[in-house]
């Protein structure tokens, strides 16, 4: 089983952006979504950004992900 966690791009630096999480905040590829650009929302795993995800699904998913962390 894969986990993939939403995080939002707040740098893109050629096939690599700064995302964040929280108060994580990792550096990740994003070669196979050449298109994604700062402010949207990616499914990560294993350091790879590997979807692109609808703000609003991201932001529910990251809430209840909190909730769960309490």
């Amino acid at each position: 089983m894969c986990l993939g966690i939403p995080m939002k791009i707040k740098d893109i630096k050629g096939e690599f952006a700064t995302v964040e999480a929280g108060r994580l905040i990792r550096t990740i590829n994003v070669q196979m979504l050449p298109s994604v650009k700062v402010g949207d929302y990616v499914i990560v795993h294993a350091g790879f950004a590997i979807q692109r995800l609808d703000p609003q699904k991201a932001k529910q998913t990251l809430r209840l992900i909190h909730e769960i962390h309490r």
